[in-house]
């Protein structure tokens, strides 16, 4: 098993209630496929380095998790067509 980060921005817009939703549904899709989340980091709402889609503010979480090979490619997809994730980035940790 690999161990990943994953940086997501959440649209700042959404309520708290709806904010943990999706960092819940990110959760259930990595332990769904197989990984386990070993570390969850809000860091909260920031503003963005340059405005994506009209928006200058996101709420910023870091999870770092384990998992199949396979799994950071079904994450990645599933990210990409959320509305509600503004942008994510998926690092491998174990490449040098």
């Amino acid at each position: 098993m690999n161990q990943y980060e994953l940086l997501f921005i959440i649209a700042a817009a959404l309520e708290n209630e709806q904010k943990e939703s999706v960092i819940e549904t990110v959760k259930g899709i990595i332990t769904d496929g197989g990984g386990e989340v070993t570390q969850t980091e809000i860091i909260g709402l920031r503003r963005l380095a340059y405005p994506i889609q009209k928006k200058h503010e996101g709420y910023y979480v870091l999870l770092e998790f384990g998992a199949p090979t396979d799994l950071p490619s079904e994450l990645d997809r599933r990210l990409r067509i959320s509305d509600d994730v503004v942008r994510h980035i998926i690092v491998n940790k174990n490449e040098k």
